[in-house]
């Protein structure tokens, strides 16, 4: 599944939340969390387009060669292009796609890492939802409320709908 939305939406806490509940159901997964890959895949990024191009169509190969030894992947990660996303639901069959819905301005005020701020004063280029657009899922599995939800709620919904599509057992 792809976890998606803008920077500071809730994604990596709702990876963490959904993390437990499979663990607990004894689901074998992975997370590809895309600040970690980058420091390996990109360890100087530019975050421009024909970077992020690359970036992430090497992660949907990595979630690929994963899911095809029998191993559940969470993407954590924001891909700003629908594009991105579409080529992992391309490689991957079966895919679910959780949107992280969260207002801009919230976002900006959890902004653990400062890239807002650093978007906003200049010394970031690139930011999704400020210099780089985002466009979220037309037509996600799942949408998740990253300013109204708790993670373990919106975490147990994700359960569900995987349980709904039989891509997890009862």
């Amino acid at each position: 599944m792809w976890i998606t939305g803008l920077p500071a939406s809730g994604k990596s806490t709702l990876a963490a939340a959904l993390s437990g509940e499979l663990a607990g159901r004894g689901v074998n997964f992975a997370v590809l969390e895309s600040d970690a890959l980058r420091r390996v895949l990109t360890p100087c990024p530019r975050y421009d387009e024909a970077e992020r191009e690359v970036f992430y169509g090497a992660m949907a190969h990595i979630g690929q060669l994963l899911t095809g030894h029998g191993v559940s992947v969470i993407f954590d990660a924001t891909a700003n292009r629908r594009a991105y996303r579409d080529r992992a639901r391309r490689q991957i069959p079966r895919f679910l796609e959780v949107y992280v819905d969260c207002p801009l301005p919230v976002c900006e005020t959890r902004d653990p890492k400062g890239i807002y701020r650093r978007g906003r004063d200049g010394s970031a280029f690139n930011v999704p939802g400020i210099q780089a657009g985002y466009e979220p899922p037309q037509a996600p599995e799942l949408v998740v409320h990253g300013d109204r939800e708790t993670p373990a709620h919106a975490a147990r919904r994700v359960v569900a709908a995987l349980l709904e599509k039989g891509y997890l057992a009862d």
